[in-house]
């Protein structure tokens, strides 16, 4: 029964407010689950041990602002005063290949690709409070407390669109969080296609 259904690839969106852990659930997931992990582009410096076309595509803000112009970019915004954008042609292309693609992106960015890709899957990260978020943003050490403060500000306003998501899950042990994440990949990949015609037939040609 593996080759009964031919399923086409799907994209799924990972957000969530900043230091809710969504890099490293994504980077567990592509490990787990082999998945294509789509890199994004953006303008901000890049960070101790981040990797130029491994971790993102990191452009001057003529560059980001020229992709606009083109039309390249599968969503993009502005955050913190830096902007990230997600490369188009990768994503359609491992799309129709019949991969399943990964997004690690904003929630403006998601509810983006939402609009422009309605069969996208959204999942929303959520940190397992307030304190604990606090607590992470101020022990990676790279913001000053007014900075923390503010991402804070901005976490909770994220967190009142999560209606507009399909599915939550709060990265409050990160096996767990993955685990569960994974789940709804899963879940996905067994949906019942929109096009049941072809499953049918393969039935009927056994009488």
């Amino acid at each position: 029964m593996k080759d009964l259904i031919s399923r086409k690839g799907k994209l799924f969106v990972i957000s969530g407010p900043s230091g809710t852990g969504k890099g490293t659930v994504c980077k567990r997931i592509k490990q787990d689950m082999h998945m294509d992990l789509s890199v994004s582009m953006t303008t901000r410096e890049p960070r101790k041990g981040e990797v130029e076309g491994r971790d993102y595509f990191f452009v001057t803000e003529d560059e980001f602002l020229e992709n606009i112009d083109q039309g390249n970019l599968l969503e993009h915004a502005e955050v913190y005063n830096h902007r990230y954008g997600t490369p188009r042609d990768a994503v359609m292309k491992k799309l129709a290949m019949n991969h399943n693609v990964l997004l690690e992106i904003d929630i403006q960015g998601g509810l983006q690709v939402k609009r422009s890709m309605p069969e996208s899957v959204l999942i929303f990260l959520l940190p397992p409070s307030l304190k604990e978020l606090r607590k992470r943003l101020s022990g990676r050490g790279t913001d000053a407390p007014e900075v923390v403060e503010e991402r804070l500000s901005k976490a909770l306003n994220e967190i009142k669109l999560l209606g507009e998501y399909d599915y939550c899950v709060v990265n409050d042990n990160l096996d767990d969080a993955v685990m569960k994440t994974e789940s709804i990949i899963r879940a996905e990949g067994l949906r019942v296609p929109d096009k049941i015609m072809p499953v049918v037939r393969k039935y009927e040609e056994e009488e």
